[in-house]
């Protein structure tokens, strides 16, 4: 049997007076979503476990059942691994965003404006030539998604921090790391110390002027050390996992579990992502993987924009071009497909909640509920119930 999850990052929301009482997705046409609920059932499911970060890392790690109340590595490390970075053992490797403090140092954008890729790989390549050394090494990733690594036994992971994309109008001042143990202060002082020099030479940059958001700061959170999770094939009786993603946390994740990781063309992490390519590799990747997990960042990411017509824009051009396109290509009879966010992004807050989220599944042996349609509301009286840890991965492999 094959299985597939449409993962939408960040696409469960709240009711909108707006929208006439109807969250986005409610109020989106989704018929390829919607028939998955209509031909299966729902419920709800809990990603974000107490005490952890409310972040993609933590809600992602427990979709696929890897169980991140006893396995969380910090987002950093995980993005590192994607990167192919040879992490040593004393190296902590953080999430790196440069982001857009305005002038009385309030957050304005964790993202830069999503800057483009070529001026972040420039302005990380001058931050490195700048500040760089035995201590200090800065990756470029994907638009405002850097890292930082810092080398040596006198650095600590133990320091607690603000997610930059939950930060929004908060001053600076009120956002500080925070030291968890007195080792931990070393690397406190330490990161204050780069990222106060970092502002200034990112201010002056000449790549930096006359921009809407200037890429003038740089935000470090969720370190960790090198990550190491259960292989895939061996936690669930060798099946075989495939993972397509455009951004690093994701990819990090399938490399750290020993999944197939599909690099697919012109995929962004935003909602100019090309759909179609994701869905025909997902088909070909079907063809020798048991499971394929399918993710799409740019939901999330105009979430945080607080854009309620690009929220509702993106989730019907999810539905179409790549859900629509994937259950064209499947057979129902030997196959279960699922769909569910990662976690909501609630337009009105513009920040990762709590809230479980809503699933739908179909296909062989899934009972049908009767279900009318795909969304929030829907999924709360769902025959499925909700479901915790590695239940909703045993539920969509059968095993």
């Amino acid at each position: 049997m094959k299985s597939i999850i449409f993962l939408a990052d960040g696409m469960a929301d709240e009711p909108l007076a707006e929208l006439g009482g109807m969250t986005p997705l409610e109020y989106a046409n989704t018929p390829n979503m919607d028939s998955i609920a209509q031909n299966g059932s729902m419920g709800s499911f809990l990603t974000l476990p107490d005490g952890l970060p409310t972040s993609s890392d933590v809600a992602n790690m427990s979709v696929l059942g890897f169980m991140p109340e006893y396995n969380y590595p910090g987002r950093g490390p995980i993005e590192a691994i994607s990167q192919k970075i040879d992490l040593q053992a004393n190296d902590v490797a953080w999430r790196c965003n440069i982001v857009t403090v305005d002038a009385d140092g309030v957050m304005l954008d964790y993202s830069a404006g999503h800057i483009d890729n070529e001026i972040s790989r420039q302005l990380i390549a001058d931050l490195q030539a700048k500040f760089g050394g035995d201590k200090v090494t800065f990756y470029p990733g994907v638009s405002y998604r850097n890292l930082l690594v810092l080398h040596g036994e006198e650095f600590s992971k133990d320091v607690d921090y603000y997610k930059p994309d939950s930060s929004h109008g908060i001053n600076e001042k009120e956002l500080p790391l925070t030291a968890l143990n007195e080792k931990a202060q070393y690397t406190v002082d330490f990161l204050n110390k780069l990222c106060a020099e970092a502002a200034e030479f990112l201010t002056n940059h000449p790549l930096n002027q006359n921009r809407e958001f200037p890429a003038n700061r740089i935000w470090p959170w969720s370190p960790g050390y090198k990550p190491a999770l259960p292989p895939f094939v061996e936690k669930y009786n060798g099946k075989k996992g495939a993972i397509i993603s455009a951004v690093d946390v994701i990819k990090g994740i399938g490399i750290a579990s020993n999944m197939t990781v599909i690099e697919v063309e012109g995929a962004t992490g935003y909602i100019d992502t090309n759909y179609e390519n994701k869905a025909a590799a997902a088909i070909e990747a079907l063809k020798s993987h048991d499971f394929v997990y399918i993710h799409v960042e740019g939901i999330d990411e105009v979430s945080h924009l607080g854009s309620l017509e690009l929220k509702i824009k993106a989730i019907e051009d999810f539905d179409k071009r790549l859900v629509g396109k994937v259950l064209s290509a499947v057979d129902l009879s030997n196959a279960r497909v699922m769909i569910l966010p990662d976690h909501p992004v609630p337009i009105k807050l513009r920040q990762h909640t709590t809230t479980p989220v809503p699933f739908a599944i179909c296909g062989c042996g899934i009972e049908v509920d009767s279900t009318p349609a795909y969304n929030e509301k829907n999924a709360a009286s769902g025959a499925c119930g909700l479901l915790k840890k590695d239940e909703l991965m045993k539920l969509v492999l059968g095993n």
